[in-house]
Order: C-alpha cells, then sequence, then structure tokens
C-alpha cells in the first residue's frame, strides 16, 4: 500500500496537507481568493496606441475617463443555467493535425496587413476593459450553458505506440538545504510593451490571428533565439474579456520566435508556427470537451541540444471557482524540428489520482548534468514539490527522484507524493531560472494569497529560498497571472510576462533589482 512509506511524522503532516489539498481541488469547501483589487487606484489615462494608430489595452487599474458626457458601461452579471449534454467522445481521438507552412515575409511596411483577404477588415478598437469609479447599474443575464457528460465510442486511429523506457531507478542521494541567500530588493517595475492583441507593438492579431491569448513561457531553444508559447487562443471575432468560444479560431496553445536581445524595446515576435497564411498553428493537440479533456495548457520549455521539450496539463474541466481547476495529468511533449511539430510522451506523464498529484503544473530547468522539475497540484493553492532527472532520461520516469527530508528519492512507490514543500505557503504558475551571473536560482510565482506576484532566489535549487520579495500587486494590475521570466533577464534585470483576464492578452514587465 502507498501509506507503507509513511516513515516520519513529517510524512504524516505532508499526507494530511495532500488530503486538504485534494478537497480544495474538489471543491468541497474553498473560500475564494480575495478580490485582485478594492478598486481603480491609478489616474485616468488614455489608452495605449501603436505606431499604426491601433488602441491597445491598459492592464493598469485606472480611474474613470473624467471627461463629461463620457459614458459608462455597465457591468453584466451573468447566471449560468447548466443543463446536461451527452458528448460522444472517440476513443482513442484523431492524430494530430501536423500542417504547417513556411511563413511568408512580413510586409516592408509594418503597418500593412500581410494578408488582407484573412483579414479584410481592420478590427474595431477595443472597449475599456479597466476598472471605472462610477456606479453603472448592473445587468443581470441569464446565460444557458451545456455540462457535458462524455461518452466514450470506438474512433480514431490514435497516436502511434512508442516503446517503453527501459526501468533505471536511481539510488538515493542525500541533498540538504543550504544556508539562504539575502533577497534581492526590488528597485521599480514598469510596463515595457503589450505583446499580443490589437494595438500591440506586434500586431499578433492581423499578422498571425492572435486576438486574445494568455501565458508567454520562454525559453532559449538555440542561440540567439527564444520561443515564446502561449496558451488558449483565439483570433477572428474574439472579444475581451477572457477566454473566448470555439467559435473564435479557439487552438490552445500557439509558439512564436523572438530573437531581439534588446528587451528595453519589448518582447518582439519575428514568427509563429503556421498551419496557413496568418494564423499561428495549435502545437498540442486537445480533444476539447469539458469533463474529458477541456484543453492543453503549456507549462514550461526548455532545450537540450536540438531537441526541445514542453512540459503540459491536460485539463479536464475548469472550476467555477476562480483559480482552480482539475487535471487529467501533467506530461512532457518533444519537438525534433525546432517547436514546428511535437510528441505528447505517452510514458513521462504524471496522473491525477483522486486529485493528489503533486507534479500538475510543472516547470523544468535544465541544470548541470540534471533536469530540475519543480511541480504544484492543479489550481493555484498548491504547495511546491522537486524532482530531478539525469538530462539524458528526460522521458525516463523511473529514472526521476523526489527531493523527500533532505534526500533524493528513488522514484519507486508513491515518492512523488511525499516531496518536501520548497518554500511555506501556496504557489501558481512557476517561472524558475538559473541566473549564471549570480550564480543564484530565480524564482517568480503567483501568490493568490497575497494578491502578489513575488520572487525568490536560492543558491541550490532545493533552497533555502530567500523570502518572498513582491513584484507587482494585483490591486495594480486586476486579473494579472502568470509571471514567465525571459530567458535573457539578469540579477539585476528581471524580465517577464504578465496576463490579464480583462483584456486576455500579454504584457512585458521589467523589474530592475538591487
Amino acid at each position: 500500500m502507498v501509506f507503507r512509506k509513511l516513515r516520519s511524522a513529517a510524512h504524516s503532516e505532508i499526507i494530511a496537507m495532500l488530503a486538504i489539498t485534494g478537497a480544495i481541488t474538489l471543491g468541497a469547501a474553498l473560500v475564494p481568493a480575495a478580490p485582485a483589487a478594492a478598486g481603480p487606484v491609478h489616474p485616468w489615462a488614455a489608452p495605449p496606441v501603436n505606431s499604426c494608430g491601433e488602441t491597445g489595452f491598459d492592464p493598469l487599474a485606472r480611474q474613470s475617463d473624467p471627461t463629461p458626457g463620457q459614458p459608462q458601461q455597465n457591468p453584466t452579471i451573468k447566471i449560468p443555467v447548466p443543463f446536461p449534454q451527452l458528448v460522444p467522445v472517440q476513443v482513442p481521438g484523431p492524430k494530430p493535425d501536423n500542417t504547417r507552412i513556411d511563413s511568408a515575409a512580413l510586409p516592408s511596411d509594418p503597418c500593412a496587413d500581410p494578408c488582407p483577404d484573412v483579414r479584410s477588415e481592420t478590427p474595431a478598437a477595443p472597449a475599456p476593459v479597466g476598472s471605472g469609479s462610477g456606479l453603472p447599474l448592473p445587468q443581470i443575464e441569464l446565460n444557458p450553458e451545456s455540462e457535458p457528460i462524455p461518452i466514450p465510442v470506438p474512433g480514431g486511429d490514435g497516436p502511434d505506440p512508442q516503446p517503453a523506457p527501459v526501468p533505471d531507478p536511481q539510488p538515493a542521494a542525500p541533498a540538504p538545504a543550504v544556508a539562504a541567500v539575502p533577497a534581492p530588493q526590488v528597485d521599480s517595475i514598469e510596463l515595457v510593451n503589450q505583446v499580443t492583441g490589437h494595438g500591440s507593438l506586434n500586431r499578433t492579431d492581423m499578422r498571425w490571428s492572435v486576438d486574445g491569448t494568455d501565458l508567454g513561457l520562454m525559453w532559449e531553444n538555440k542561440p540567439g533565439q527564444v520561443a515564446v508559447v502561449f496558451g488558449d487562443t483565439f483570433g477572428k471575432g474574439w472579444k475581451p474579456t477572457g477566454a473566448g468560444t470555439d467559435q473564435q479560431e479557439w487552438r490552445s496553445n500557439v509558439i512564436a520566435y523572438s530573437s531581439e536581445h534588446d528587451l528595453t524595446k519589448g518582447l518582439v515576435l519575428d514568427d509563429f508556427v503556421q498551419d496557413r497564411p496568418c494564423h499561428a498553428a495549435e502545437i498540442l493537440d486537445s480533444r476539447k470537451v469539458k469533463n474529458f479533456e477541456h484543453t492543453t495548457i503549456p507549462t514550461s520549455g526548455f532545450a537540450i541540444g536540438d531537441r526541445q521539450y514542453l512540459t503540459y496539463m491536460s485539463i479536464n474541466h475548469w472550476s467555477r471557482i476562480p483559480g482552480m481547476w482539475w487535471t487529467n495529468l501533467g506530461g512532457i511533449a518533444w519537438s525534433d524540428d525546432n517547436g514546428r511539430t511535437w510528441t505528447k510522451s505517452q510514458w513521462a506523464r504524471w496522473d491525477n489520482l483522486f486529485g493528489l498529484g503533486r507534479f500538475q503544473v510543472a516547470t523544468m530547468v535544465p541544470h548541470g548534468d540534471y533536469v530540475y522539475m519543480f511541480g504544484t497540484p492543479n489550481g493555484r493553492l498548491g504547495v511546491i514539490g522537486l524532482a530531478r532527472v539525469p538530462a539524458a532520461q528526460v522521458l525516463n520516469k523511473s529514472a526521476y527522484q523526489y527531493w523527500v527530508d533532505g534526500v533524493w528519492t528513488p522514484a519507486e512507490g508513491a515518492n512523488e507524493l511525499f516531496a518536501t514543500p520548497l518554500v511555506s505557503g501556496t504557489a501558481s504558475e512557476l517561472s524558475i531560472r538559473y541566473d549564471a551571473e549570480s550564480g543564484q536560482w530565480q524564482m517568480v510565482y503567483l501568490d493568490v494569497v497575497r494578491g502578489e506576484f513575488v520572487l525568490r532566489t536560492a543558491a541550490e535549487p532545493q533552497g533555502a529560498w530567500s523570502d518572498p520579495v513582491p513584484l507587482l500587486r494585483t490591486e495594480d494590475y486586476p486579473t494579472a497571472y502568470g509571471g514567465f521570466i525571459h530567458p535573457w533577464s539578469t540579477g539585476k534585470d528581471l524580465y517577464f510576462t504578465m496576463s490579464a483576464w480583462n483584456s486576455y492578452n500579454v504584457y512585458l514587465m521589467h523589474a530592475k533589482l538591487k
């Protein structure tokens, strides 16, 4: 039995923690997170405009337009009215559509539309999505919403079978935490640019049909180039706020590339992988059936030699409780063509049994002879666990070791369940890198309890990690989440992407550190 692994009082505490986490994940008794903002905290300012005269989004919480006669938006309260719907689901499913095209060069005029036949009409300027100080009357809207009941039926061809890795359990090895390094101080924080969407520097809506998207996790895929992966993405017809529906060219994820080293100019995107002209391709397929597999969300990426890796989470369904979701599993995919096409490993996957999976939202970082895997359960209220694997064995789950009570412990049994929490408190959407300049590890994540993006540093991946240092407050940037570090950051200049749910687009932030 799993519980034969209980070897100390510490294990008992972890089991209690896991039980609580499971209850939270199931939505049994979860108190919703505190509101991101009590109200607008910054003076009104006109929305930003890019060099082509297109109006973008301002993620700051601003007061209402003081100009007399300006109409105030009436908030709409949508009340979902669920109804059951039987949905046949083919098992196995169809093979991924790996249709890809070579990208055409963008027009020499950056304001010209590269595909006027695809996007013949320039979208109207987006409506304001920030907070307002007026008191408009809310509108009540009943929103019928299907609750799918998946019915498996025989179907598609399914993926080709992959040979099982040869078992290679690693022996236990001590790895005590070392003394914490002094935490840096944040000198300033600023928004550098809007990366995606209408009015952005990159004009992703007109060039690649990326009107609304989130995340923007990054890694150096080859010298001089950074891969940028986004989550659920929507195209022509999408309107803020939040994620759209399958009527707006829904893709579970897309990938772009950037080669601009001067990050003071912003996160400049050179190109996206495309499946047709001016249309970013979905790179990791999903079934898009709620309560079965609603979507597939990347959580981190890294390269070893010419092979690219993505960690991802398979979402069963999003919860009605803010910041919570239920996963089927966390897994790893790989690409040998610089990210154009991807293959999900059938063996390197961590199933979410009873909602207790500790590595459902994983962030993996290669360093030295190992790749370190930091993970949290599904949702935004989990604790951080740690594992490592030899760099040549990333897809061999038997070769992983979990950091338990100061020891790298073999993967046998259920040791992943007992990974010792790295820091106190909860964390979500981890982004972690090793900074060669300072010789320290940097960790950024959203702490929903504190309502802040925070930074921690450490000399070793197992810690001890410094106390959290606030980077930005969700009081200033309501509905902010994500927080993924640019790999060309330094110990003094920390660049990271931030997503905002109200505009449902991605921004590059810059924190100057002391």
